[in-house]
Formats: C-alpha cells, structure tokens, sequence
C-alpha cells in the first residue's frame, strides 16, 4: 500500500507579509501575466484597425452620393437642430443640409444608431475615418477623370492638338474643344468676339456656378428659349459616372439606351467564377446603389467640370468660378423642384440616367408596397380568407 505524499504545511506570514514563492514561480507568474497583457493589446489594436478599415471603407460613399463640400458636422448638427426646435420654416440651404442628412442615413444606414451611440471622442474618431475615405474616394475619382475625359474628347471632337493625359495647364477656356464645353449656356463659343472676352475674363462675360456649362448637354447643343431640353443628358457625364460608379470599360456603352444586361449583376458573376482573373467589384455594388440619385450626379457633374478645367489641383474656387454653389445648383434643380410639372419631369430624368447607367433590371423597384399587389401575395390572401371561412362554417 502505497503511503500518500507528504506536505509539508504552509507558513502563512503576518498581515502585512507576503506568502513565500519561490524565484522560478514568480517568474512564471510575471510571464504569464505579461503575456495576458500582449493578447489584450493585440485584440485592441486588431479591434481598432478594424474599425478603421470599416469606416474609411464606408466613408467613400460620402462624397460621391451624400455631400461633395459640406461636412459631416453640419449635416448633423442640422438634423439636431430640427429634432429640437421642430420650427416649420427654414431656409432653402437648411433645406439642402437636411435632404443631405437624409441621403447620409440612407448610405451609410448604421451612421445615425452610431451617433447615439458612441461617446463623444468615438464620435469623432468616427467622423475623421469616415472623412478620410470620402477625400480620399473624391482624389481617386478626380485622378481618373483627369486621364478618361481628355481621352474621351479626343475620341469625340479630334482636336490638334490633342489634350494630353498628363498636362491639364492647356486644357480650360485656352483649348478650343474644352473651352467650348465649358461655355455657358447663353453664350456663342463660335462668336470669336464672345470667345477673346471670356478668355480676357472681361466683366461682360464672368463665367460662374450661376450658368449651365454646354458640356452637360445633349448633343452638346442648347435651345436658348427651352434651358432644360437636353440638359445633364450629355454623353460625356454618362461616361463618366459609368467610370466612376460601375467601371471604366463599362464607359464605352455610354451611346446605348440602357437596354444591355443588368451591369451589377455581371460583375456579381464575373466575381464568382472560377479559374477566371480576380475582378474588382464596382463602386455601385460596394456602396449597393442601384438607382442614379441627384446628388451622385452632381458630383459627376463637378468632377467632369473641374477634369476639362486648367487647374491642377482640386479647389472649391477656380476664378469667378464656385464648385460649391455650382453642386448646390445642381442638386437644387433636381431636389427643390417649383412644382407637381417640374418633378414630373425630374423623376422622367432621374429614370432616364438609371436605365442608361444600370440598364433594365428593376428589383429595386420591388418595394413591400408593390409587391403586395401582385398575384403572389394576392392568393395567399385569398387561401387565409377561404381558410378563416372554412373555420367559421364549421
């Protein structure tokens, strides 16, 4: 029989001693700890960059979809400002800031719950991460502008010279061909007298935000006494947001009437396939538009603009020129229509860029609203009311 091992017994110290442990033990002890420490800082830190590969991520959507200019800041604190005073009047650029909150929450569904959410200097962590991915989305776009319109006005018009790739200084009013697209409306770039003023930049002739640019025209051409035929149908915005949202081979259809394959959906499968190159998902699917809104026009709008300019780098004023109030221009004319006739024909229009750009499929149409109006959900009603009968009969 086996005699169970001794123990000798523990010598416990005095209230303000410590229990005897041996240096090998308290070298264990530290290690151990050290490396619980090391862990948690590791799922910190993996935690954080997650979090801001996600926002920066999500923050690309801004720029192109919600606001080009106006900070996240003041969408905010607008949509603060009508939750607490509930007033109802407000100005047309409260207005603007509020629809802009709006498109915010329905990009980016998740930002508003996070806003409640979060304290204050995760907020604002937040706000900076999702600012970093919209500028940074907005230089990427501007950066492929720059190459894709100067090869898309070769193809079209063939100017000598050429507008090279890399040389924005002779494009603007100086080059014939882009100074012609970015005449306004109400002016003859043919008129050589008309031509020399705005080039002389004389007071007769000041190129501003408050005039359409020829370029966003149908055709290229305008009717002096119907401003709005024709306008932001124009072939190079539809290459462009074709460059931009779906991708830059996809710029070529831009002649089509929108009645190829569903686009999405193609880069859906493409993506899919096996033993095929690895293939870039498009910006519509990664931020899920499927529907050409007014405010990722005018983006385009402004980006188009500032690619057929001279300037070199990206600027809110070019001249007598202001990005801003031109993007508010341009989401004014679509979203603060003067009437029941005008939305009509905004809605026609906004209709008429997503068949061109996302071509016939209308899923996102589906709405519950319209689905419990087809014949589906219309017999399963019927069979529950048959049901519900056959139970009171009995």
């Amino acid at each position: 029989m086996s005699t169970p091992e001794h123990h000798h017994p523990l010598i416990l110290p005095d209230r303000s001693a410590a229990v005897p442990t041996s240096t090998e033990a308290r070298a264990k002890h530290r290690i151990a700890m050290l490396e619980e420490q090391l862990e948690t800082m590791k799922q910190e830190r993996g935690t954080k960059q997650r979090k801001t590969t996600y926002y920066v991520a999500q923050g690309r959507a801004i720029r192109r979809t919600v606001a080009l200019y106006t900070s996240l800041e003041d969408l905010i604190a607008e949509n603060d400002r009508r939750y607490e005073e509930l007033q109802e009047s407000s100005t047309a650029e409260q207005d603007r800031l509020q629809r802009g909150y709006i498109a915010l929450a329905q990009a980016l569904p998740w930002v508003h719950g996070k806003l409640a959410e979060l304290d204050v200097d995760d907020c604002e962590d937040m706000r900076k991460k999702l600012k970093k991915g919209a500028d940074a989305a907005r230089g990427d776009d501007t950066s492929t502008l720059k190459d894709l319109v100067a090869a898309w006005v070769n193809q079209d018009f063939h100017p000598s010279p050429l507008i090279r790739s890399d040389d924005k200084q002779s494009r603007g009013f100086a080059h014939n061909v882009c100074g012609k697209l970015l005449c306004p409306a109400e002016w003859d770039w043919g008129n050589d007298l008309i031509k020399a003023a705005i080039r002389d930049r004389t007071s007769d002739f000041i190129v501003s935000e408050n005039s359409w640019p020829l370029f966003l025209y149908e055709g290229y051409a305008v009717n002096g006494n119907d401003l709005e035929q024709g306008l932001f149908k124009s072939k190079v915005l539809v290459q462009a947001f074709k460059a931009v949202f779906t991708s830059p081979s996809s710029a070529k259809e831009a002649d089509g009437d929108g009645d190829g394959a569903d686009i999405l959906e193609n880069n859906r499968r493409a993506r899919r396939q096996l033993n095929q190159a690895k293939v870039k998902t498009c910006v519509a699917s990664i931020i899920n538009i499927r529907k050409v809104s007014p405010r990722s026009i005018a983006y385009i709008v402004c980006q188009v603009r500032f690619a057929l300019s001279s300037v070199s780098s990206w600027r809110s004023v070019d001249g007598d020129f202001d990005y801003e109030g031109f993007w508010n221009n341009v989401v004014d004319f679509f979203e603060d229509c003067p009437g029941p006739a005008a939305q009509r024909r905004v809605t026609k229009l906004l209709e008429w860029w997503t068949r061109k750009i996302f071509g016939k499929n209308h899923r996102a149409d589906l709405t519950p609203e319209v689905v419990s109006q087809m014949s589906v959900t219309a017999l399963a009603e019927q069979r529950r009311a048959l049901e519900d009968a056959a139970f009171d009969s009995d």
